[in-house]
């Protein structure tokens, strides 16, 4: 897997390569808050749901499509 389907919620789909968020230094795996980072996003702002169930920021990218939730702040 060199690439993750990135669903952001309300937005369109994106394709998210994972060896360039690596900087292609392998052994580095990517994390879900790199993916939140390659979508502009930070895990203060949003959720990363893989088949519908949010995982750590910082596990490993194991998933080939995820849901990303903005978290909503009230005021």
């Amino acid at each position: 897997m060199t690439t993750v389907t990135v669903s952001v919620a309300g937005e369109d789909d994106r394709e998210v390569d994972l060896e360039e968020i690596a900087g292609g230094a392998p052994p580095e795996t990517p994390t879900y808050a790199d993916l939140l980072s390659a979508v502009e996003l930070s895990p203060h702002e949003a959720t990363v749901l893989v088949e519908g169930r949010p995982v750590p920021e910082d596990r490993p990218v194991e998933a080939e499509r995820v849901t990303v939730l903005r978290l909503i702040k009230g005021g």
